[in-house]
């Protein structure tokens, strides 16, 4: 899919709905400081990039290894974010380079997602936000079964448990995994129900797990 029709997404009320229900519950377990810089690993077409530029006042940069997308997410951009072409498997950063990592749905097209997941939490100073599509969800029914149809053809699709399980014995703590989007159709129906499922369900089909970087342990003098 080309980054311009994938980018129009959003703007139907259905993707806008969707996108906004993930930038909330991002916002909320992420927790930014005034001033934090944030990287977005996997950005596409910049829409969580953007957003981030526009709820916080420190350094946003997208890398995405996708050229037509950066190129898009460059033009399309007037927050004041800035992009880059890199692979999420290998990121061309110091350690400890950013305040806050987020990455949004990008681990379910990465080869080797257990490379990537260090590489964000090797380049996160505080706390990092990773985003990943259910496979115990409504959304994977309709669009995610034999390869995935759309946006989601060849997507890999996680549970709630997979998803704690990617963390097991990495430098972490405070580690917390929630969803959103219970029903993906939008319209006032899913939005009452967003309202009154906690974010604690294993239901939905945007899974988020957030947790805080563990300082390195200092060695005695």
């Amino acid at each position: 899919m080309g980054a311009e029709d994938y980018d129009r997404w959003y703007a139907t009320p259905r993707g806008r709905w969707i996108g906004n229900c993930e930038i909330d519950l991002l916002y909320k377990e992420l927790c930014p400081r005034p001033g934090e810089s944030v990287l977005d690993v996997g950005c596409g077409t910049g829409f969580f990039t953007r957003a981030f530029s526009s709820l916080t006042t420190g350094k946003v940069i997208g890398v995405d290894i996708d050229t037509e997308y950066v190129e898009y997410a460059c033009r399309r951009d007037t927050a004041g974010s800035y992009y880059a072409v890199a692979d999420g498997q290998s990121l061309p950063f110091r350690n400890a380079s950013f305040d806050l990592v987020i990455s949004i749905a990008a681990l379910c097209f990465i080869p080797d997602e257990v490379a990537a997941v260090r590489e964000i939490l090797r380049v996160a100073r505080r706390r990092f936000a990773i985003g990943l599509l259910n496979r115990k969800s409504l959304l994977w029914l309709q669009k995610g079964r034999k390869g995935g149809k759309g946006a989601y053809r060849g997507a890999h699709w996680h549970t709630v448990g997979e998803a704690r399980s990617m963390f097991q014995g990495l430098p972490i703590r405070n580690m917390r995994v929630r969803t959103a989007v219970h029903l993906h159709s939008g319209g006032k129906t899913a939005a009452f129900f967003e309202r009154i499922f906690p974010t604690t369900l294993s239901t939905g089909a945007f899974i988020l797990a957030t947790g805080d970087i563990e300082a390195p342990t200092k060695s005695p003098k």
